[in-house]
Order: structure tokens, then C-alpha cells, then sequence
């Protein structure tokens, strides 16, 4: 067998070429072949090279402090960016409101499935994904801002039926991290969170006659790896960098290595500690309830933030064996964690690459979604990818929320200052959030309502203080917390009026510092599924 070459970083640096096509594995703070960007980020700030980069990626990279996809924000640096996520790179993002980049936000899952065509040499991508919403070129294409001008999806019809299409894409340079490779080039990843992109992007580039160049930990002796663990062939690999330093092969940022999240090891997880009595905690509550329909166990999955509480709810409350909690990246059971760890699960039981997740959830093989809201119309629509020259991005939101039959939206009712106390099974707003969500017009549309009514979703949309349900007229208010004015607390604080036909109270006991009981709603939710 030939053996791989082996680089230093400053050397695969000066492998990219101007106006280069870039391509980086990782998810958010795991995975990141961080020795390579940043030895490519200092060559260009020594030298001006290599300039009108287009950089391509699904998930987040990096943590808005610099490193990830940071890296890459530079004027001159980048000519264009094609990235699933956009939270965690602002100074990216000022480039593009600036108008100094080309810029385009597209689903995070539909990026992932995109490797496998290019790698293929398919036409393209076809996928129902975004229709509808600012991906679809009938409203945004996935533009970002002024200067960006290049339809890079298109709208087909398929046997009759509406089809986004993403030509196929060459594909010059790609930055992977793994842990261990053999001499040969072969790639494991036993360390990694997640195997991620790691394959696809691989084979993508390899097949575009381009480089694909591997950070990992160590090179070991050809043929010392246990093959079924090879996540990338050496057939695949140009050229091997072993990290100089030790914090490049961190696990995640600042967090050197942990058994229980890449299947080395497995810890006792006690119940997680009960969470103070808030109106997130509130939210929580009320959307855990939905798992009660369900009547068996629930494959789900959960967003950021509030939906995060979820999970902590449902041990507390003693219904967590009904819960199998998916990730993005690709675990699938166990605990997702989040902040900086976020995309990685403890205890997992499957780690798959993030194209097969994102495969499952478009075929609609999640029970449950559980999401944010940040701003919702009096059509349903949902936006959580754009807010004036803030861009979040959309990542998964839409593989997931669109394809999912049952969808839950949580999120406070107002933002921004919102302070409430809880009396005896009542609330009380003791100040108003300054910002409202329930909007006449939204700033994007990331979830369209339009297309959810027409394909069956049950959606709903649970705050604090009320609870909405779409239905094929509208939206419609259909529970109110005990002690909130509709008036005052509600309609007020609304830029549209709901429609108002049969409104009930939401449970006092969801207000209360005690559990809620949903263990034993659960036990009598199956019998009378199993009776009828």
C-alpha cells in the first residue's frame, strides 16, 4: 500500500488556490479541524493569499470568539459563503451585511444530502425541503443580502410535484478532522463526537479531482486499524497533518475529551436536577404533554433553548424511558448536551453521519419536534433564521419542522424584559417583554404555514400564557394561563387577532413548583388507547 503524505499545516495551507471551493467537517465546536483553519487564516493575513475563497459548510462552526468558520472573515479572504448555520460566525456575518461577500443560507440536512450527489456527479439535489419558505426562489433563494445574485436552487416539477433542485457543485478543498489515521491514509473517528460530514465531504471532493486533507491526532502503522472503524478510506486522502498542539484534537472547544459522548465509555446518569419554576419551565411542561398523544414511546427532537428543558422535564416528571432524543449530528438516544457541546450526546446508542439523520427526519420517521419560536404570523409561518442584519440561520429548522407530523413552536409569549411570578396556580406578568413575536409580518419565513396545512401537521405554538393551535381557517387561541387578561396580557401584546372559539385554561398544576403528574396522564393515556 502507498503511504499518504504527511504536512505540516502551514504546508496544506498553501495547497488552497484563489478562488478555491472550501469545504469544512465539524459541528459547532466538535470536529473542528481547527489546526488547519487557522494555520490557513494566518497565511492569508501574512500574505494576502489565497483570496475569493467560496466556503461551504452544514452545521455551525465554531463559537463567536475567532475560531471555526471565524477563520474565514476576512474582506478579500472570501468571495462567497454557502453555509447551513450562521449564529456562530457574526463577524461573517457583518461581511455580508456589509455587501462585501455573497452570501446564501440553505437547510443544514440538504447541504449534508448535497456531498453525496456532488460525490455521485448526479445532476443535483432534489428534495422537497424549503419550499415555501426563503430557500424556495419564488421568495428569497436563499439569498442573504443585496450583492448575492445567483440563483443556486431552482424550482422543477417533478411527476406534477413542486421540487427544489441544487446543481451539483465542484468542489476543491476539503478540511476534515479525525482521530487516529494509518500510513495509508485510513481515517477513524472513535474520538470525535460524531463522524459528521467526514465521508461524504471526502468522497465530494476526491471525486471533483480535488484535495482532501486530514487533521487527526496521531499516524499510526498501516494496517493497525480495525477497518470496521474506518470512517474514511485512505482512497480518499491527499495528504495527513498530525496536530502540533493538543488543544487542536480537543474533543469540543475547551473540553479535552470525554468517553460518554463518543462511545468509549458509559457514565450513570442520575435524574438531572429539577429546574426552577419559570415560565420556560412552564413552556416545557405544557409541550411535554404532547409526548401523551403519542401512547408509546416518541423518537424526537429537540431544539434550542427552551425545547432543551424538555428532556430535564420529562425525567423529573418520571416519563423519560418514553423519550428517544435525536441529534443532528447524528446521535440517536441518550442526552443531548448543549452549549459549546451541543450536537453531542451522552450515553448515546447510534451515531450516524449526518446525511442518514437527515435522511430519517425528511422521510418523516421523527414522532415529535420540538422548536423554538422567535416570531409567528397570523398564517403560522415561523422565522428563527434572520432578524434585521441579525442572522441566525435556518440549520435543521426546516428539514425537521416540515417534515415531522406533529410540530410544537415554544418560546415566551414577549421577549426582552419579560418578568412573571406564579401564585397558587395562577401567573402574573409583573413586566412586559418590549418585543413582540406574534407579528402582521415576519422578517423570514422559515417555517411556512401554507405548506403545513396542506400536508396534515398538527402544529402548535405554546407560550407562558397561552397556547395556539393552526387549523385550516387560521391560527386559534385554544387554552389561556389561570390568572392572564385576554385582553391586556394577550391580545394586546399581539400585532393580529387570533381566532377565538373555544378557549380553555391552561392546568394550574403547570404553574405550580410541584411535578405535574404526566407519569400517571401517560399510564392513563395508553389504557385508554389500548381499551379503545
Amino acid at each position: 500500500m502507498k503511504e499518504v503524505p504527511r504536512i505540516t499545516a502551514v504546508q496544506a495551507a498553501a495547497l488552497v488556490q484563489d478562488h478555491d471551493f472550501v469545504t469544512v467537517n465539524g459541528f459547532l465546536c466538535s470536529a473542528q479541524p481547527e489546526e488547519l483553519t487557522t494555520a490557513l487564516e494566518k497565511r492569508f493575513l501574512e500574505t494576502g493569499r489565497p483570496t475569493g475563497l467560496t466556503l461551504y459548510y452544514c452545521a455551525g462552526q465554531g463559537n463567536s470568539d475567532g475560531r471555526g468558520g471565524e477563520h474565514f472573515a476576512h474582506e478579500g479572504f472570501l468571495k462567497r459563503a454557502i453555509l447551513g448555520h450562521w449564529s456562530t460566525v457574526p463577524a461573517i456575518t457583518a461581511l455580508v451585511n456589509e455587501n462585501k461577500i455573497e452570501a446564501y443560507n440553505f437547510p443544514q440536512g440538504t447541504l449534508a444530502q448535497h456531498y453525496r450527489d456532488v460525490a455521485a456527479q448526479r445532476m443535483g439535489t432534489f428534495t422537497n425541503v424549503g419550499l415555501e419558505t426563503f430557500v424556495d426562489p419564488r421568495i428569497q433563494g436563499g439569498k442573504m443580502n443585496d450583492l448575492t445574485r445567483e440563483d443556486l436552487v431552482q424550482l422543477q416539477i417533478i411527476n406534477g410535484e413542486e421540487q427544489l433542485f441544487y446543481p451539483r457543485m465542484k468542489m476543491d478543498i476539503a478540511l476534515i478532522r479525525g482521530t487516529y489515521a494509518d500510513e495509508w491514509g485510513n481515517v477513524v473517528m472513535t474520538r470525535e463526537v460524531s463522524p459528521v460530514d467526514a465521508l461524504v465531504q471526502a468522497q465530494a471532493v476526491h471525486n471533483c479531482g480535488g484535495t482532501v486533507i486530514v487533521q487527526v491526532e496521531k499516524v499510526l502503522k498501516g494496517g493497525t486499524l480495525d477497518p470496521k472503524l474506518v470512517k474514511i478510506p485512505g482512497i480518499y486522502v491527499d495528504y495527513l497533518v498530525e496536530a502540533a498542539e493538543e488543544r487542536y484534537q480537543y474533543q469540543a472547544y475547551d473540553y479535552r475529551y470525554d468517553p460518554s459522548v463518543c462511545g468509549e465509555g458509559i457514565v450513570s446518569v442520575h435524574a438531572l436536577q429539577p429546574a426552577p419554576l419559570n415560565a420556560k419551565k412552564v413552556i416545557a411542561r405544557r409541550a411535554a404533554m404532547v409526548l401523551l398523544e403519542t401512547g408509546t414511546e416518541a423518537v424526537i427532537n429537540l431544539g434550542i433553548g427552551i425545547p432543551e428543558l424538555i428532556a430535564s422535564v420529562a425525567a423529573e416528571e418520571g416519563i423519560g424511558e418514553a423519550l428517544t432524543m435525536t441529534v443532528e449530528a447524528g446521535a440517536i438516544g441518550g442526552i443531548p448536551l448543549g452549549a459549546a457541546r451541543f450536537g453531542a450526546s451522552v450515553n448515546a446508542e447510534c451515531y450516524l453521519e449526518q446525511a442518514a439523520q437527515f435522511d430519517f427526519y425528511d422521510g418523516g420517521g421523527l414522532d415529535l419536534a420540538c422548536l423554538g419560536l422567535a416570531q409567528c404570523d397570523s398564517h403560522g409561518n415561523v422565522n428563527v433564521g434572520k432578524f434585521g442584519q441579525r442572522i441566525a440561520g435556518c440549520g435543521g429548522f426546516i428539514n425537521i419542522t416540515q417534515n415531522t407530523q406533529s410540530v410544537v413552536f415554544c418560546g415566551t409569549f414577549t421577549a426582552n424584559g419579560l418578568k412573571e411570578s406564579f401564585e397558587n396556580g395562577h401567573l402574573r406578568i409583573m413586566q412586559e417583554g418590549t418585543v413582540k413575536k406574534f407579528l402582521n409580518q415576519i422578517d423570514q419565513i422559515t417555517f411556512s404555514g401554507q405548506y403545513a396545512r396542506r400536508h396534515r401537521q398538527h402544529i402548535l405554538y405554546i407560550t407562558e400564557r397561552a397556547v395556539f393551535e393552526m387549523k385550516d381557517d387560521g391560527m386559534h387561541l385554544i387554552e389561556i394561563a389561570p390568572g392572564i387578561d385576554l385582553q391586556t396580557d394577550i391580545l394586546d401584546q399581539m400585532e393580529f387577532r387570533p381566532i377565538i372559539q373555544d378557549v380553555k385554561p391552561m392546568l394550574a398544576v403547570l404553574f405550580k413548583a410541584n411535578p405535574v403528574g404526566l407519569r400517571k396522564m401517560r399510564e392513563e393515556t395508553c389504557r385508554e388507547m389500548q381499551e379503545a
